[in-house]
């Protein structure tokens, strides 16, 4: 469906999420923080926290290392596009980060990906999008089966190929 519903709705709640950008995507960060935090998710604001150029793989590096630690249940992350927050990410084994800019790629990128972290980019999206695509991908579970044996074999990749083994 078009509109990003989904069989397979979670049951879950609360999350906790780690919330990062970079300059490009610090006001949408913001407002979608407020957003989380009033539908009573905890959020871990890892910046930045205000419109100062940084370099968004330094915001990526710290949110995916919560993921992959278990300090937070999933990340959450701006930039211009959202295409190099995922990129960033992706280089972290144990990540599935996603850029996500609407509604269909949002569900299935958990439905079909089990995306850990959301890249949206806050020059793309309006403020009401933002807030439905983050609404769609919190509460989409992983659907397993098939796509589980997928990324099995995305995670052998991690394991196999590393520039020392190239």
């Amino acid at each position: 469906m078009l509109d990003g519903r989904t069989k397979s709705q979670s049951t879950k709640t609360s999350y906790n999420l780690a919330l990062g950008a970079d300059h490009a995507g610090y006001d949408l960060k913001e407002k979608i923080k407020d957003f989380l935090l009033e539908q009573g998710h905890k959020v871990e604001d890892i910046g930045v926290h205000n419109v100062t150029p940084v370099d968004y793989p330094d915001i990526a590096e710290k949110a995916a290392l919560l993921v992959v630690k278990k300090k937070v249940d999933r990340g959450i992350l701006f930039c211009g596009t959202g295409i190099g927050m995922a990129m960033a990410a992706n280089k972290i084994a144990g990540i599935r980060a996603c850029a996500c800019n609407d509604l269909y790629s949002a569900r299935f990128s958990r439905a079909h990906n089990n995306a850990n972290i959301l890249a949206i980019g806050a020059r793309i999206v309006s403020l009401q999008l933002a807030k439905e695509i983050v609404d769609i991908w919190l509460k989409v579970d992983f659907e397993g089966n098939r796509h589980q044996r997928r990324l099995d074999k995305v995670a052998k990749l991690e394991k196999t190929y590393h520039c020392e083994t190239l």
